[in-house]
């Protein structure tokens, strides 16, 4: 969430910042109106149980009957009034958090302007694509003809927007889990975490999932958990109620995890292959750092992602994304893989700067240094990739006349030494 004193003290700066993301700017009032009646009224409170201390003091020393019992049911007058009082600052602390959760962030200052995502912009394309002396199938023919996805049964299992993988199209999506596991741990510096696949709602809170993006979670009925829509949830909220060390930062994580987004809003869209699935497989990175690193250490972790890119030796785009495209960051890039057989560049990996927005929701601290007053540290994230869309650009990218998919060369390690599918 924003801090309140940013609120209070630069009320225009959240109006102008709200605007540029296409938010509606009245939230700041709303926020502003509700914490000045509740301050008024804890004032209130402290004014009258003060009051009352010193009363309750006086009627313990007093000797006249009648005055005492007159002092006594004026503090009765004064007790109701302050649990009245209470009641009220109590509901709306909890309207004045509900509308703190629902503000969404501020983008930075060198983010493009944009009211769509039409609006990114292309920063560079690294790669040439691959020129076919054939027309080059999508991956939905290719992966049916090899005999490594079922669609039919997929649905048959759990309905549309599933999938089966089989035999080498298994081992494939196996072998590129691993490998860019092996790749982040060995030269980019991450340790794994392997944490639980479902979580509390405060934890969603705590990266800002909840309650804007509610929508877009599969919740377990009965039990206060949700599957995690990404490995970033888990792994942002590691270190949550803690105080960090200035020594311990950064900390960088890795993890793989399966994840799981409705996909209804998409409904019409994409309703071939495997690219928009309401299950789906992806590697995640994520930083924990000190605020006047958090941008540079951003730059460092979308070089982490295009790595796995380069090694796979697929085209691909790297956007800056627009304020409308920003969804909980202050900035974000994209990188998006080409695939020849949709004709299609396909978004494999969102690498975001949050400064302390989750911060603040997720109470992350660390202290500077020995002694000093915890502040909030930064966190950011990035997929580093995600699947099946890696899957997409693999099997389209690397097929051959006769319908096979030569294996690249960075994986046949991780596939047993084969070097064609098919």
């Amino acid at each position: 969430m924003l801090d309140i004193k940013l609120i209070r003290e630069q009320p225009d700066l959240v109006r102008a910042g709200l605007r540029r993301r296409g938010d509606n700017p009245a939230q700041v009032d709303a926020i502003l109106a509700l914490d000045e009646r509740r301050r008024a009224l804890i004032k209130e409170v402290e004014v009258l149980k003060a009051e009352r201390n010193v009363v309750s003091k006086e009627i313990s020393k007093l000797r006249d009957a009648i005055e005492r019992e007159a002092k006594i049911s004026a503090m009765r007058v004064v007790g109701d009034r302050i649990a009245d009082l209470d009641r009220q600052i109590s509901a709306d602390e909890a309207e004045f958090n509900r509308l703190l959760l629902w503000l969404p962030n501020l983008p930075h200052a060198d983010v493009p302007d944009g009211s769509t995502e039409h609006d990114n912009v292309v920063v560079r394309v690294e790669g040439e694509p691959r020129q076919f002396d054939f027309s080059p199938k999508p991956h939905w023919e290719l992966g049916e003809a090899l005999g490594i996805i079922d669609f039919e049964r997929g649905v048959k299992l759990s309905g549309s927007r599933f999938f089966v993988l089989k035999g080498a199209g298994s081992r494939l999506q196996r072998a590129l889990i691993t490998w860019m596991l092996d790749l982040h741990t060995q030269q980019h510096g991450y340790s794994e975490i392997t944490p639980p696949y479902v979580v509390k709602e405060e934890v969603l809170v705590g990266t800002g999932n909840l309650p804007r993006f509610g929508e877009n979670l599969f919740r377990i009925e009965g039990a206060d958990l949700t599957l995690i829509p990404t490995a970033e949830v888990p792994v942002t909220n590691l270190y949550r109620d803690e105080i960090l060390e200035a020594s311990d930062l950064p900390i960088f994580h890795v993890a793989y995890t399966p994840c799981w987004r409705n996909e209804q809003m998409s409904a019409g869209r994409d309703v071939r292959g495997i690219k928009r699935v309401y299950q789906f497989d992806k590697v995640e990175m994520v930083k924990f750092v000190t605020p006047e690193t958090s941008y540079a250490e951003l730059l460092t972790l979308v070089a982490n992602a295009e790595d796995v890119c380069k090694a796979l030796k697929i085209p691909y785009r790297l956007l800056k994304l627009c304020t409308a495209d920003l969804g909980t960051a202050t900035m974000k890039y994209d990188l998006e893989m080409w695939a020849p057989g949709v004709e299609e560049w396909l978004e494999v990996s969102s690498c975001s700067n949050f400064e302390a927005y989750q911060s603040r929701r997720a109470n992350l601290r660390y202290r500077p240094s020995p002694g000093a007053k915890p502040e909030f540290l930064h966190t950011l994230n990035g997929s580093g990739l995600a699947l099946p869309r890696v899957m997409i650009a693999i099997m389209e990218n690397y097929q051959q006349p006769d319908g096979t998919i030569v294996v690249p060369e960075v994986l046949r390690p991780y596939m047993g030494g084969a070097e064609v599918i098919g």
